[in-house]
């Protein structure tokens, strides 16, 4: 994460994108995972979540969300109807405890804001999802300050249309802004 005092004087806003920028999407993902086991637990009474959470912790560390499901059902032998409440739990999750943000993200927005630069979020994924998530983060007073834009809205393949209109709506020159992302 970049410093205040890396930023040129002449730009007046920054572009964030929100996940492993502004908070681990690790956090979220692995609070899902806790619900979904002990949803599972509470249908099935097998596999003990516990059980379940440290293989999906393990196997994440390694491969992220990819094929998590298939390995779950794959290694515990839970019902693959079980898929469509994994889905809705990722988008609809009410999270046992807040996300947090990077402490070097806190502290860059806390001097953006004191320094009356414009701070934007333009994540990426589903919109609803990205926007639970949004409500679920501790942002420490800095949300009033904060706008929000979602590129899939625009387009799933580029974040281009989304800079472009986000740019062009609150009339902003590219050169003025820093865009902070993990690609």
């Amino acid at each position: 994460m970049i410093n205040y005092k890396d930023i040129e004087a002449h730009k007046t806003a920054v572009v964030f994108e929100f996940d492993n920028v502004l908070v681990p999407k690790k956090d979220y993902d692995l609070q899902v995972y806790y619900l979904f086991a002990n949803f599972i637990e509470y249908l099935e009474t097998f596999p003990p979540p516990q059980e379940m959470l440290d293989f999906i912790s393990k196997r994440y560390e390694v491969h992220g969300n990819l094929n998590m499901f298939e390995e779950v059902v794959n290694a515990f032998g839970i019902d693959k109807k079980y898929k469509e409440n994994l889905d809705l739990l990722f988008t609809n999750a009410n999270l046992p405890l807040k996300l947090l943000l990077y402490k070097e993200a806190l502290e860059l927005l806390q001097e953006l804001v004191i320094n009356r630069k414009q701070i934007f979020i333009l994540t990426t994924g589903k919109p609803e999802q990205q926007l639970n998530k949004i409500k679920q983060t501790e942002w420490n007073g800095l949300e009033q300050y904060l706008k929000l834009y979602f590129t899939d809205e625009f387009s799933q393949t580029s974040t281009t249309p989304a800079l472009d209109y986000l740019l062009e709506e609150n009339n902003l020159q590219i050169d003025n802004v820093l865009v902070v992302s993990k690609q």
